[in-house]
């Protein structure tokens, strides 16, 4: 059975996946916002929100732990890229994000 902290810790993982998610859609929102102003209120909101997320979860995971977890964003950037921009994922992006997944595991993952 967990423990109550192993749990927060966990929550703390959660938050920073959100708040990567949250801060690739505002980014993805801002460069629609360079036609659509309301656009770019809508991706402010969602980097504010991110940000918010962000420092929750630093106040309860270990650093070293939390911030790499963000790297996921750039996984979120290449899909929203590739559905919503028609953008090309070439084999370089991906052994990219796959690099970058195994190092975000590394990190992420403790042994006792």
């Amino acid at each position: 059975m967990e423990s109550v902290n192993e749990k927060a810790r966990h929550t703390g993982k959660w938050l920073m996946l959100i708040s990567a998610f949250l801060t690739a859609t505002g980014q993805l929102f801002w460069k629609w916002g360079l036609e659509n102003w309301i656009y770019l209120g809508i991706g402010f909101t969602c980097y504010g929100l991110g940000a918010i997320l962000m420092i929750r979860a630093f106040a309860i995971e270990k650093l070293s732990v939390a911030y790499p977890l963000m790297c996921v964003s750039y996984i979120f950037a290449l899909v929203y890229g590739h559905f919503l921009l028609g953008e090309d994922i070439t084999l370089q992006k991906m052994a990219a994000v796959l690099l970058l997944g195994i190092g975000v595991t590394l990190t992420s993952v403790e042994r006792r």
